[in-house]
């Protein structure tokens, strides 16, 4: 790290503490020439994920949006709120853990259908119903009968 003060690029570290949480750590570094000491913080890079529509517009992932479909899906359920908080969060997970920088609303939607259906069968349908806008009720039936040969 270089110094502030001379510019020299060889300091060492004399103390580090977590801080903001622990997402970042806070260095007491002291120039190794002219002896200054001063204070660097080390973040984690926040790398935008984009999620590509299916009219192809892009726009920033935003877990709200799924804890909000989540919730909705879930009203009147017996599903805790930490429980939807632990959905959200494995979601995220994924979702940053693809190293991806774009990633389709459909592959959020899949994800979000295969947590639910762990979670709450009734949760699930209900998501179901509105992410892939079944037209009749035949489309629906068949994935009711989908989720009892699976059940079996």
């Amino acid at each position: 790290m270089k110094c502030l003060y001379c510019g020299y690029e060889d300091s060492k570290v004399i103390d580090s503490r977590s801080a903001d949480e622990g997402r970042t750590i806070r260095r007491r570094r002291e120039c190794v020439r002219c002896g200054k000491r001063f204070t660097t913080y080390e973040t984690i890079e926040d790398t935008p994920v984009l999620v590509v529509k299916a009219n192809g517009t892009r726009q920033a992932f935003d877990a709200g949006k799924i804890k909000n479909g989540i919730v909705k899906a879930c009203e009147k359920r017996p599903v805790s709120m930490s429980k939807i908080d632990e959905v959200v969060d494995n979601i995220t997970k994924r979702v940053y853990n693809s190293m991806e920088q774009e990633i389709s609303s459909k592959v959020i939607g899949e994800m979000v259908m295969e947590e639910l259906k762990a979670l709450d069968e009734v949760a699930y349908v209900r998501y179901a119903s509105v992410y892939r806008s079944f037209t009749d009720i035949s489309s629906f039936m068949a994935e009711l009968q989908k989720m009892m040969e699976n059940k079996k």
